[in-house]
C-alpha cells in the first residue's frame, strides 16, 4: 500500500490516546503502514545492565503508530488536511486539499504563491461577511434598546400620573369621613 505520509512531514494525531498532539515524522514503515512521530506514543523500556560497567535504566522512546491515525499539517494554511495528487512539471506531487499548496519541498515555491492567494481571498470573504453580520447585529441591538426606552418612558409616565390621582381621591375620602365624625359628635 502506498503511503501519503513521508519522512519529515509535520503531522497531527487524530485518533488514539495521543489525539491532538503534533510532531515531525522521523521514520516511515510502509510494509506495516506505521509511522514514527517525534514525541508521540512514548513507551518505557527497562534496560538491564549486561556487564558491570553498564548501568540499568528506564528509557523512554517513541514507538510507531498507525499511519491512518495521523494527518499531514499544511505549511501554508496550518491546518490538518487530506492529501491530493497533482502533476507539476510532469511529476506527481502531493497537494493540500484545502488550499492547493504543495506538500513536497521541491515544488513548494511554485504552488505557495497560488495557495497564499487562495487563502487570502478566503480570509477577505470571511472578514467581509463578519463585518456585515456585526453591523446587522448592532442594528438589531439598537432597535431593541430604543424599544425598551420607549416602553420604559410610557410606564413611568403612567405610574406618575396615576399616583397623584389616587392620592387626591384617598385624601378626599378621609376629609369626608372626618367631617362626618365631627358632625355626629357635635
Amino acid at each position: 500500500m502506498k503511503m501519503t505520509v513521508k519522512k519529515g512531514d509535520n503531522v497531527v494525531v487524530i485518533a488514539g490516546k495521543e489525539k491532538g498532539k503534533t510532531g515531525k515524522v522521523l521514520e516511515v514503515f510502509p510494509k506495516d503502514n506505521r509511522v514514527l512521530v517525534d514525541g508521540v506514543n512514548l513507551v518505557t523500556k527497562h534496560k538491564k545492565a549486561r556487564t558491570q560497567q553498564e548501568q540499568s535504566a528506564i528509557i523512554k522512546k517513541t514507538a510507531p503508530i498507525d499511519a491512518s491515525n495521523v494527518m499531514v499539517v499544511c505549511s501554508v494554511c496550518g491546518k490538518a488536511t487530506r492529501i491530493a495528487h497533482k502533476e507539476i512539471d510532469g511529476k506527481k506531487v502531493r497537494v493540500c486539499k484545502k488550499c492547493s499548496a504543495s506538500l513536497d519541498k521541491e515544488y513548494v515555491k511554485q504552488t505557495k504563491k497560488e495557495a497564499k492567494k487562495n487563502v487570502s481571498a478566503d480570509k477577505k470573504d470571511t472578514k467581509e461577511t463578519a463585518k456585515k453580520t456585526t453591523k446587522s447585529a448592532e442594528k438589531v441591538v439598537e432597535a431593541k434598546a430604543s424599544e425598551k426606552k420607549t416602553t420604559a418612558k410610557s410606564t413611568t409616565t403612567k405610574k406618575t400620573t396615576s399616583k397623584p390621582a389616587g392620592e387626591t381621591k384617598s385624601t378626599a375620602k378621609t376629609q369626608k369621613s372626618n367631617t362626618k365624625k365631627t358632625s355626629v359628635e357635635g
